[in-house]
C-alpha cells in the first residue's frame, strides 16, 4: 500500500493554520512539499505521491498565506536535495527574524518509508534525523508531516496520540513557538489510498475539510482543531471495514501559546461552490474533469457550506439510498457560486460520475535528451550508392504518462552528413540529411532498467551535392515521410540521469529514378535527463 496524503494534509493544516492567524501575528511562513513515487529495489512505485504533494503545495500557496517565493516543491528529489531545501529555508528565516519577523515552517513529505528511513528513490533519510532536525531548527513554529506507511513510528516519544482531537488553550497568548509532528498513520499500520478518490483517505478528508467541509462554526474559517477532527473521524469510518482494518493517524503536540490555530479562511477568498442553508443535507461530491474527487463534502440540514474549489468545471453527486442526484456546475474566477437543488437531476447509480478504480494518476514529466546516431539504408539500388551510412546529432524532448500511463510522446531531431560516390560514373558526392520525428511508445519502468517499444514517423530532407569539380551534375534533393518502429532501454545511471540504447526500422519509399520500397535501421545512444 502506498502512503497517504493523510496526514501530509493535516500538518499542511497545521501550517495553514499558523498561515491564517500569522497574518495578525507578523507571522512569515515557509513550506517545504516533497514527493517521490519511487523508494528503491525492494518497493513498488507509487501513483499519487506527487500528485499528493502538489496537492498540499496548492493548497498552501492558494489558501494557506505561503508566498510562492516561501514555498519550494520536490518531485522526485533525493536525499540531498531535500537538505538542501532545509538549510536554505532556515537561511531565508534567520534573514526574516533580523527583520523583526517570526517565522513558520510546513514540512510535507509523501512517499516511501521503511527500516526507519525515508525512502528517496536510491537514497536514503533517516526519520530520527528529520525529526531531529526539524525540531532544533531555529524557526518559531514548525510543522512536520509525513505520509508514508508506518510513519507514526516518529511520534512513539512522550506526548504522541492517536486520538481525534487536540486540546487547545484559546485563552493561552497567541505567540505560538514549538513543534507539531503529524503521521498518517500508527508505527505499525499501512497507510491506505483509494483510486476512487485518487489518493489516500486521510489526505482526501484534509483537503476536503480546508475547502470548507469541517467549518463546523460555520463562520467561513477552518480552524486546524476542525480540520483534524474532520479528517481522523472521516478516515477511520472509511477504512474500518477494509482488508487493512482502521487507519490512526498520529500526532506528537508541543506547541506552546498557540490558541486554535486558523488553517483556511473560505470566506475571505470568495471563490468556489457556496451549499445554501435550503439545501438537503447530505454528503456532496465535487468531481473535476480527470474525475476525480476534488471535495467531498458532508452538509447538515439547515446549514450552510462554502466549498474554495479552484476555477473550473465540476460534475456534482449526492447519494441517495435508492439512487443519486447529479448535475454539473462552472466556477468562475474569483466568484462564488451557488448550488441550488434545482441543478441536480435522479440518476441511476450506474451513472456514477465517481468510476473508481479503473483511473490512474497521470503526473506527466518531461525528459530532454542528447546524442548521436549510426543510419544506414538496405535494399537500396544497386551501385547508385544513394544513401550511403551516415552518422547524425540527435536531440529528442519526451513527455512521460502522455494521455495514459506509462505512454511516452518525443519529438526528435536529428542531423548528419557522409560522403560516398556513385560507382556507375564514379562521381564523388556529399550527402546530407535532417530528420524530424514524432513517436509514441509504451515503457516498463523498473528499478535500473527501462525498456520501451512503440511506433514513429518521420520526416526526411535528404541531399547531395557533387564535389568533383569538372563534373557538370546538379545538387539534387529528396524528401519523404518515413513511417517506423522503435524500440530500446534505458539504464538509469543516478537521480534523474539515464543512458539509453536505441533502436529503429523504417519503411523508405524511393521514387526518384523508378518506384522502390527501401528501408533502413538505425542505432542510438544517448544520455537522458527527467526535467
Amino acid at each position: 500500500m502506498r502512503p497517504s496524503s493523510r496526514l501530509a494534509l493535516i500538518a499542511l493544516l497545521a501550517v495553514t493554520a499558523a498561515a491564517s492567524t500569522a497574518r495578525a501575528q507578523g507571522l512569515r511562513r515557509f513550506a517545504i512539499v516533497a514527493g517521490n513515487d519511487t523508494g528503491g529495489g525492494d518497493t513498488r512505485s507509487l501513483l499519487y505521491a506527487g500528485a499528493d504533494a502538489r496537492k498540499v503545495y496548492d493548497i498552501l500557496t492558494r489558501l494557506g498565506g505561503v508566498r510562492q517565493e516561501d514555498a519550494t516543491l520536490l518531485i522526485g528529489a533525493s536525499a540531498s536535495q531535500l537538505l538542501s531545501a532545509i538549510v536554505a529555508v532556515e537561511m531565508q528565516a534567520a534573514e526574516a527574524k533580523q527583520h523583526g519577523e517570526r517565522t513558520a515552517l510546513l514540512f510535507y513529505y509523501s512517499g516511501h518509508a521503511k527500516d526507519g528511513s525515508l525512502r528517496l528513490g536510491e537514497t536514503r533519510l533517516p526519520i530520527d534525523g528529520v525529526k531531529a532536525r526539524i525540531a532544533s531548527s531555529p524557526i518559531d513554529v514548525r510543522i512536520a508531516i509525513l505520509d508514508s506507511c508506518k510513519s507514526g513510528a516518529v511520534t512513539r516519544t512522550k506526548g504522541a496520540r492517536k486520538a481525534p482531537a487536540f486540546e487547545i488553550q484559546s485563552d493561552g497568548p497567541r505567540d505560538a513557538k514549538g513543534v507539531v509532528i503529524l503521521t498518517s498513520s500508527t508505527s505499525d499500520e499501512d497507510s491506505q489510498e483509494s483510486d476512487a478518490i485518487g489518493g489516500s483517505y486521510f489526505s482526501h478528508h484534509l483537503a476536503s475539510g480546508l475547502l470548507g467541509g469541517a467549518d463546523k462554526s460555520g463562520d467561513g474559517r477552518v480552524t486546524l482543531f476542525e480540520a483534524y477532527a474532520y479528517a481522523y473521524d472521516r478516515t477511520v469510518a472509511d477504512t474500518a471495514e477494509s482488508a487493512a482494518g482502521a487507519q490512526h493517524p498520529t500526532f506528537s503536540y508541543d506547541l506552546a501559546g498557540n490558541g486554535d490555530l486558523v488553517l483556511t479562511d473560505v470566506a475571505v477568498r470568495h471563490e468556489g461552490v457556496y451549499l445554501p442553508r435550503e439545501a438537503p443535507g447530505g454528503v456532496y461530491y465535487m468531481v473535476d474533469g480527470k474525475g476525480y474527487v476534488a471535495a467531498e463534502i458532508s452538509k447538515a440540514d439547515g446549514v450552510d457550506r462554502r466549498v474554495a474549489l479552484s476555477p473550473g468545471h465540476y460534475r456534482v453527486k449526492r447519494r441517495l439510498p435508492d439512487r443519486l442526484r447529479v448535475g454539473e456546475i462552472d466556477v468562475p474566477r474569483g466568484q462564488m457560486v451557488a448550488l441550488a437543488e434545482t441543478r441536480l437531476r435522479d440518476a441511476p447509480f450506474s451513472d456514477d460520475p465517481v468510476k473508481g478504480a479503473g483511473r490512474v494518476d497521470l503526473t506527466s514529466r518531461w525528459s530532454l535528451g542528447a546524442g548521436a546516431t549510426y543510419q544506414s539504408v538496405f535494399a537500396a539500388p544497386s551501385g547508385a550508392s544513394l544513401f550511403p551510412p551516415t552518422g547524425m546529432l540527435a536531440v529528442d524532448l519526451s513527455l512521460r504518462n502522455f494521455l495514459r500511463k506509462d505512454w511516452v510522446w518525443s519529438m526528435d531531431l536529428a542531423a548528419g552528413s557522409a560522403n560516398g560516390v556513385v560507382t556507375t560514373v564514379g562521381a564523388p558526392f556529399k550527402f546530407s540529411e535532417i530528420s524530424l520525428a514524432s513517436s509514441l511508445t509504451v515503457e516498463w519502468p523498473g528499478r535500473y532498467i527501462t525498456p520501451y517499444v512503440g511506433g514513429r514517423l518521420a520526416m526526411l530532407l535528404m541531399g547531395r551535392t557533387f564535389t568533383d569539380q569538372t563534373a557538370t551534375y546538379p545538387a539534387q534533393f529528396y524528401s519523404t515521410l518515413s513511417p517506423g518502429i522503435v524500440g530500446g532501454a534505458a539504464f538509469r545511471v543516478m537521480d534523474h540521469t539515464s543512458l539509453v540504447a536505441r533502436g529503429r526500422l523504417h519503411y523508405l519509399f524511393y521514387n526518384i529514378d523508378q518506384d522502390l520500397s527501401l528501408g533502413y535501421w538505425e542505432l542510438a545512444a544517448m544520455v537522458s535527463y527527467d526535467l
